[in-house]
């Protein structure tokens, strides 16, 4: 079987179970990540190179830096794919496919999987509800819309991961003042409405155009709430037979077809509205979940989203079919937060639901398992109240407070 060698790229320590799965499948492995996290446990075992990227700030690179050592690899290795593992690296690895011709998806595609105004547009486009939005760009455009978009909104960095950097405004007034603070990045920003509402993930895999797994979940506390409030982050799946999961496994299908998405691992974000009971898509993003979320997926259906991806990429190198698993049915449940001490103490937490502990300094992490939906919901509720009355430790969020 002939070797393929595909680039892994992150900023992030992330991609474990997708390297590992690629080297099993008879892969070479380089990878190119941030200088400081070189001494992660990243799985040396099934790396053959590595190369360093010094940050300019955080998850930023010099992007020609990175194009004239890629140049310098490619004049004697032959690359046969290039993957982002994180979100802030799914430019790079466009950038770079563009660059040296290596297919997958380029630099048009990406921006719908990267760029929120991007992707809202494109939505809206596509018959997709989204929330009121408009580029920040045109002072009378703004001013339009926030004379027929009653407030609060939200001001909204284009190309963030997760609810980093996120505003919510409640003022017209308070509106210019935090698009005067922004100066030369104003264009970086978007404003849409506040909706308020119940917000889901789905988690999914794409085949040749065709999702071929979808996992769908709904956050106990919105992203956005636990990243300016601190707290303590939930998740739980929802049933493959909810009507909540049956319209957002249509929904997810429909948005990715229509955003060209071929192959690969998503993370889409949908929010149901409390006024009225509409979904509307929030961000997608095409890449593994985050804040161990494939722990999750797993622990309810026996799908590893990471390595299931390996699975695909090698396939598409190889030229052959691809089939997941028929994934089993269990509820599951997540939950992560901050905490004083470096290592928590489990015994209070101790149940047979739980699958595992995840192994996260100064954090309390727990995936739980059943067969009884009621059961995760009182085994998360539990430990929220055990974590929020003594354990949590809550950290000031970045930049000057708007709300």
């Amino acid at each position: 079987m002939e070797e393929k060698t595909i680039v892994c790229i992150s900023c992030y320590y992330k991609g474990y179970d997708f390297m590992d799965e690629m080297k099993m499948l008879g892969n070479k492995i380089i990878l190119i990540t941030s200088e400081n996290i070189r001494e992660k446990n990243w799985p040396w075992h099934a790396i053959d190179e590595v190369f360093y990227m010094p940050e300019l700030k955080p998850s930023v690179w010099n992007l020609e830096h990175l194009i004239q050592g890629f140049s310098h690899l490619m004049q004697t290795r032959k690359i046969d794919a290039v993957v982002a593992l994180d979100d802030y690296d799914v430019e790079k690895a466009a950038l770079i496919r563009e660059t040296f011709r290596i297919p997958g998806m380029g630099q048009t595609t990406h921006r719908y999987f990267r760029d929120k105004l991007a992707m809202r547009q494109k939505a809206k486009d596509s018959g997709i509800n989204v929330p009121e939005f408009t580029a920040v760009f045109n002072n009378d455009e703004v001013n339009t819309f926030i004379e027929n978009v009653p407030a609060p909104w939200v001001l909204k960095p284009r190309s963030e991961a997760s609810a980093s950097g996120i505003k919510k405004i409640t003022s017209k007034e308070q509106l210019w003042e935090a698009l005067n603070e922004l100066g030369e990045e104003r264009h970086l920003f978007l404003l849409e409405s506040f909706k308020p509402g119940d917000v889901f993930h789905v988690d999914s895999l794409t085949f040749d155009k065709k999702v071929v797994f979808t996992s769908a979940s709904q956050y106990l506390a919105p992203p956005m709430q636990v990243s300016h409030e601190g707290g303590v982050f939930r998740t739980k799946t929802l049933s493959r037979q909810s009507d909540e999961f049956k319209a957002l496994e249509e929904i997810n299908a429909k948005l990715l077809s229509n955003f060209g998405l071929l192959n690969g691992a998503t993370h889409t974000e949908f929010i149901r509205s409390k006024e009225d009971g509409t979904w509307y898509f929030l961000e997608t993003s095409s890449r593994v979940g985050g804040a161990h979320i494939p722990d999750l997926v797993e622990a309810s259906s026996d799908i590893n989203i990471w390595r299931e991806w390996a699975k695909i990429e090698d396939a598409l190198l190889r030229s052959k079919k691809y089939e997941v698993a028929k994934p089993v049915e269990y509820h599951s449940g997540l939950i992560i937060a901050l905490i004083k001490d470096q290592k928590p103490d489990y015994g209070p937490f101790e149940c047979e639901e739980i699958v595992k502990y995840l192994p996260i300094d100064y954090h309390v992490g727990i995936v739980y398992k059943s067969g009884n939906a009621d059961i995760i919901q009182e085994r998360l509720d539990f430990a929220a109240e055990k974590i929020n009355t003594g354990l949590l430790n809550i950290l000031p969020p970045k930049g000057k407070p708007t709300s």
